[in-house]
Formats: structure tokens, C-alpha cells, sequence
């Protein structure tokens, strides 16, 4: 950061400069003394106008030792202060006019305006807490934030519908009875059966495959999912980063605006401060007062982000450890074309194609009628001979069969699957304008944000310090008013704070670039697959859902 007065050496500075004024004082007693002397001895000629005297034909005895800051029992013709002079009587004052003459009147360190309270130390427990590192909140991330559970739990739902879309479906055992009656005669068949419908056209390899692929494009999405957390904590990690530069930015100003204070109330009792000075000054440390509490209260605003993001919501605040200067050094066009060819985005949806092909092929597989195999043993009891009675006794039976697809060969569900494809491809194309549209804009952020923090090191605060050190060296020397040290030390660090708030824009735009201008880090995963229970059911004898 660039260099800029600290407290302790605007201390010395105001030490110096009360040690100046103690010694304008014994020259003032001198100069005083010496005017006094003057109006007893030496009265004026009538029409002179002279600090100090009156007209020899108006002069009177005088009642009281004429000093400055003193109050007369007769009227006067001017102030009696060093470097006042006035040639006539000053016209009676109104009330207002009087009200606002005594506000101008110095006042005593003792005696300050308004209620002069601290600020609030907010941070004082979070100081003594270890620091924290982007890495230590990118592992905190990756162990706890549900998204990326979310997104894993999709990845083994979809492999385990793969592994269930090709089973192969049960067989089937059964009773089956004819002819069956009773009374005298008895008989009938009684038996039983099994039955297996065997899968033609390899229809469970292909519906196996549409999981797969599915399964493919989650794991794309874990990949993603990633990006968008460590985005959204880099984000947020570089945020609260800022925050802490500018709370010891605030911190720094309210030293400086504390000091100016104490250094403004000894000039006011040496008659080189009046009230409008000293009012000015306490405004300036109460307004310093304020940004410091704000300061501090948006740093646990950002950490509190940056914890949720992490998956540790209490997760207590600590200092961070990071340098915000040192930011990534990017070639924002080459970038650009990264994302657009490079983006898990841009992987998902070409693995979507794939997912569409596997079902066109599947689609036109279906029509493929599968085998059903039934077989059985039974016994006859229908009587050959009565003597001896003698039954007909055990006998097999087998069938096969398979559906003919005259009527219906899935069509509809071929031709469906052939728009899925299209509509894939399209949506291929859009998500990488899309892509394109995001990155473009942040790219030309990041260079302008570049530069601006580039002006900002290098010309801005440079120069702003520079006068800086001058106002307040012509200020000690008597040459320049306060008021104008004060809006130069003002400028100063409004310059420094926009410095951090540059450099915490290159932040947020290049990593943006850097993952793809992904982010929604607590954002619900998006899947590509449905969420069913009802595929290729052990009931459903081999049938697609």
C-alpha cells in the first residue's frame, strides 16, 4: 500500500508543533507588552488609523489594562487582537448576530462539543483469533457445502439406475390345471410351470447406456457445482479481504482525526484556533467515528458470507490472511474464448447430445419383440383301463412366443428422440452465447478495473500524499488554515479507500473469468435426470419405465 502519515507520526508532528506555538506565545506576551506601551505614550494624530491607538481628540483615560480576549467596560473602536485592526466603531449587534459571535469564541480542550464518546471496538475478540487463508476456507468448502453433496448424490443415483436398466427380468413359476373335474371319475392335469422372457436386440445394453450417459453429464455437473463454490468463496473470500483493509484504513483516519482534536484545542489557547476550527476538526473525528463502526460491522457482514459459503455458518470471524495487491494478471480476450470452449457449462451440453443419441438408438431398438419361454410338467389323471384302473399319469408341455410389431413399431418415440437431438444441439449453441455474452462484459470490467487500481498506486495517492505533507508543512509554519489540511487529509484517504475498492473489483472480475462465470454456490445443483424409482421394475417383466 503506499506510505501515509501513521498516528504515532502525526503525534510527533503535533508535539512539534505545540512546542512552535508555545514559542509564538512568549513572542505574542512580548509584542502585547510592547503595544500597551505604545498607547500610554504615544496617542495618535487625528485621521491616522494605527492598530493599538485612538484619535488624540477621542482618547480617554483607559479604566482596565487593554489584552487581547478581554471584555472593555466602555466602548471601543476595534479589537484589541494580534493582526486586527478596525477604523470605526462596529454597529450594535442583533441577537443572532451576537449568538453567533460567542459560538466563535475558542474553546478549552475540557469544555468540547457534543459528547465526545469512543468508538466502538467491534473486533477486539476477533483480532486474537488465528488468520485465515483462501485455502483454508476452499477446504471448507469442498468437506461441507451441501451443494457439492447434492450434486454427487445425482452422480450415484444415476449409476444406479444404470446398473438397474439392465437387469434382466425375472422368470416366472406358476400352477396350471385342465380339465379338471370331479365325482367318480376324478382326473384332470394338475402341474406347474416356469415361464422367462428372454430380452432380444441387446435393448438392455442400450437402455443401460442412457443411464450412463446421464450419469456422465452429473459428473460434468459436479465439476460445475465446484466451480460455482469456489467461485462464489474466492468472491466472497476477496470481499471480506477488502473489508479488512478498510477497517484499518478507518482505524488509521481515526487516530489522525483524534490527534487533529487534541492538537486544534491547544492552538485555541494560544489564540491560533477559533471555534469554527474547532468544530470543523470534531466533526471530522465524529465522521471518522462513524466509518470506523461501519467498517468493522460490514467486515462481519462479509465473513458471515464467507463462512456460510464455506458450509460453517458459526464458524467464528477471524483475521484473514491474504495480500489484495497481488492480484492474477490476465489476458481478458484469451479468457474469453476459454469460457466459451472450455466451460463445464459447455461440456454439459455436449454430453446432453451424446444422452439424446443413446436414446434414438434405444428408440429404434424397442420395436424388437422379446421371447417368451414357457415351460411345465403336469400330471394326468384322466383313467386309461378301469382293471386295473390305471391313470394316464406325468406329461410335459412348452410354448414360445413374441409380440409382432405390426401396429405399433415406437414411432412417435423415434421421432421424438430425433428433436431431442436437435433441440440439444440448439441448446448447445446457446449456452455458448450465452457464455460469451457473460464473459465479454467482464472482461472489459477487469481491464478497466486494472487500470483504475494501476492510476490509483501509481498517480492518485502518490500525488495526494505529496499534498498532503505540503498543507500540513505550510499549516505548521502559519501559512495555510487548518480547514484545508483537513480536506486534503479527507481526500487522501477517500483515495486510499478507492484503491481497495479497485483492487477488490479486479478480484471479483477475474475470478469470474477464472471459473467460467459460474457462481450460485448455495444454489440448488440443476440435474439432467428424472427423478424416478420406477425403471425396468422387478413386476414389469423387463419393460422400459
Amino acid at each position: 500500500m503506499p506510505p501515509f502519515w501513521s498516528a504515532p507520526e502525526m503525534r510527533n508532528k503535533a508535539m512539534k508543533l505545540r512546542l512552535l506555538t508555545f514559542a509564538m506565545m512568549g513572542l505574542f506576551g512580548a509584542a502585547v507588552f510592547a503595544q500597551d506601551a505604545q498607547q500610554k505614550s504615544m496617542p495618535c494624530m487625528e485621521g491616522m488609523v494605527m492598530p493599538g491607538c485612538t484619535p488624540a481628540k477621542k482618547q480617554q483615560p483607559l479604566q482596565k489594562q487593554n489584552k487581547p480576549g478581554m471584555q472593555h467596560d466602555q466602548p471601543q473602536d476595534m479589537n484589541n487582537m494580534p493582526g486586527m485592526q478596525m477604523g470605526q466603531q462596529q454597529n450594535p449587534q442583533s441577537p443572532d448576530t451576537h449568538a453567533t459571535m460567542t459560538l466563535q469564541e475558542p474553546e478549552s480542550p475540557a469544555n468540547k462539543t457534543g459528547a465526545n464518546l469512543p468508538a466502538p471496538e467491534l473486533l477486539k475478540e476477533v483480532v486474537t483469533r488465528p488468520t485465515m487463508s483462501l485455502n483454508d476456507f476452499t477446504q471448507l468448502a469442498d468437506a461441507n457445502n451441501p451443494t457439492l453433496k447434492e450434486a454427487g448424490a445425482f452422480v450415484r443415483r444415476s449409476q444406479a439406475k444404470a446398473r438397474q436398466a439392465g437387469l434382466y427380468p425375472n422368470p416366472s413359476v406358476g400352477y396350471q390345471g385342465e380339465q379338471i373335474r370331479g365325482g367318480s371319475y376324478g382326473g384332470g392335469e394338475h402341474g406347474g410351470f416356469v415361464q422367462q422372457t428372454i430380452v432380444l436386440g441387446g435393448k438392455l445394453g442400450l437402455r443401460r447406456n442412457i443411464h450412463e450417459q446421464e450419469s456422465r453429464s452429473e459428473q460434468i455437473g459436479v465439476e460445475e457445482q465446484t466451480y460455482r463454490v469456489h467461485a462464489d468463496v474466492q468472491q466472497a473470500f476477496y470481499d471480506a479481504l477488502a473489508a479488512q483493509v478498510t477497517v484499518h484504513l478507518r482505524q488509521q483516519l481515526l487516530g489522525i482525526a483524534l490527534d487533529a482534536v487534541e492538537t486544534v484545542h491547544q492552538l485555541a489557547n494560544v489564540g491560533q484556533a477559533d471555534a469554527p476550527d474547532i468544530l470543523q476538526t470534531e466533526v471530522e473525528a465524529e465522521q471518522a467515528k462513524v466509518d470506523y463502526v461501519t467498517a468493522q460491522r460490514h467486515y462481519l457482514e462479509t465473513f458471515r458470507v464467507l463462512a456460510s459459503l464455506a458450509g460453517k455458518g458459526d464458524l467464528p470471524a477471524s483475521p484473514l490472511q491474504g495480500d489484495l495487491e497481488k492480484t492474477p494478471d490476465l489476458n481478458a480476450e484469451q479468457m474469453v474464448e476459454s469460457v466459451v470452449s472450455d466451460s463445464p457449462t459447455v461440456k454439459r451440453a455436449h454430453q446432453e447430445i451424446v444422452v439424446a443419441q443413446a436414446r434414438l438408438k434405444d428408440a429404434k431398438r424397442e420395436p424388437i419383440p422379446d421371447l417368451t419361454l414357457r415351460a411345465g410338467e403336469q400330471y394326468n389323471f384322466e383313467q386309461v383301463s378301469e382293471r386295473p384302473v390305471k391313470a394316464t399319469g406325468p406329461q410335459s408341455f412348452a410354448s414360445a412366443g413374441i409380440n409382432i410389431p405390426l401396429w405399433n413399431r415406437n414411432q412417435g418415440n423415434v421421432q421424438a428422440a430425433k428433436v431431442e437431438i436437435e433441440r440439444a444441439n440448439q441448446d448447445l449453441l446457446r449456452e455458448q452465447l450465452s457464455l460469451r455474452q457473460a464473459a465479454a462484459p467482464l472482461a472489459q470490467s477487469y481491464e478497466s478495473a486494472k487500470f483504475e487500481a494501476d492510476r490509483y498506486k501509481t498517480q492518485l495517492i502518490p500525488r495526494s500524499t505529496r499534498a498532503y505533507e505540503l498543507y500540513l508543512k505550510k499549516y505548521q509554519s502559519m501559512a495555510q488554515a487548518y480547514p484545508q489540511v483537513l480536506v486534503s487529509q479527507r481526500t487522501l484517504f477517500q483515495l486510499r479507500v478507492g484503491y481497495v475498492m479497485a483492487l477488490r473489483e479486479v478480484w471479483r472480475n477475474a475470478i469470474a473469468l477464472q471459473n467460467y462465470t459460474l457462481s450460485g454456490g448455495l444454489h440448488a445443483p440443476v440435474s439432467t435426470d428424472t427423478p424416478t424409482t420406477t425403471i425396468n421394475l422387478p413386476n414389469a417383466g423387463g419393460a422400459q419405465e
